[in-house]
């Protein structure tokens, strides 16, 4: 008895359909790459729409305020450095060369601010997570009963906290990991 051919399987069929989806919205991430603000513009919008879909419905703000501890979280790691400083352990490895650190002195070799979590990393993950927020307010079985102002005032307290933090942090070691008003070196410069 001959094993039936993989692609003319149930199993075979599903598997080359996910992967043709796969490979095309891989293709549309590719594509979108060079595109920086029109993809923080189409965010931005998503999350404006999410926001009035809260604010209309009056319910799933347990679902915001999730989404908004995530978009905190990824915006800490947009922040730092993929190698932190700060970081004993790494210390160590930093003082033999085989770990690229910031410069703390200012006789010390310049090397670039490189991010612990990358910008195409942060706005794919950041516009996954409003996306599937907007799903998620649409589903009765999210719609836990809270008092919203408690969660606004936590999340604020959090926000300051962890920005001054990280703020205090960047003072201390002497990094800035935001590219506005620094030089840019243009080919027609000379």
């Amino acid at each position: 008895m001959d094993a039936p051919d993989e692609q003319t399987s149930p199993f075979g069929a599903v598997t080359a359909q996910t992967s043709k989806l796969q490979r095309q919205y891989q293709a549309l991430l590719d594509q979108s790459t060079p595109h920086v603000l029109y993809r923080w513009i189409g965010t931005v919008v998503f999350l404006v729409l999410f926001f009035l879909r809260v604010f209309f419905a009056q319910g799933w703000y347990i679902v915001a305020y999730a989404l908004g501890i995530y978009l905190l979280n990824l915006f800490l790691a947009f922040l730092q450095p993929k190698f932190d400083p700060s970081n004993e352990a790494l210390d160590n490895d930093m003082e033999d060369g085989a770990i690229g650190s910031l410069p703390t002195k200012q006789d010390e070799e310049f090397r670039p601010f490189i991010r612990r979590l990358p910008e195409f990393k942060f706005w794919h993950s950041a516009t996954r997570a409003i996306a599937i927020s907007f799903v998620c307010s649409w589903f009765e079985v999210f719609n836990v009963p809270v008092f919203w102002p408690v969660l606004v005032m936590y999340w604020i307290m959090l926000f300051v906290l962890t920005m001054r933090k990280q703020i205090q942090h960047m003072i201390k070691y002497r990094y800035v990991p935001f590219t506005i008003g620094k030089a840019r070196y243009t080919k027609n410069s000379q």
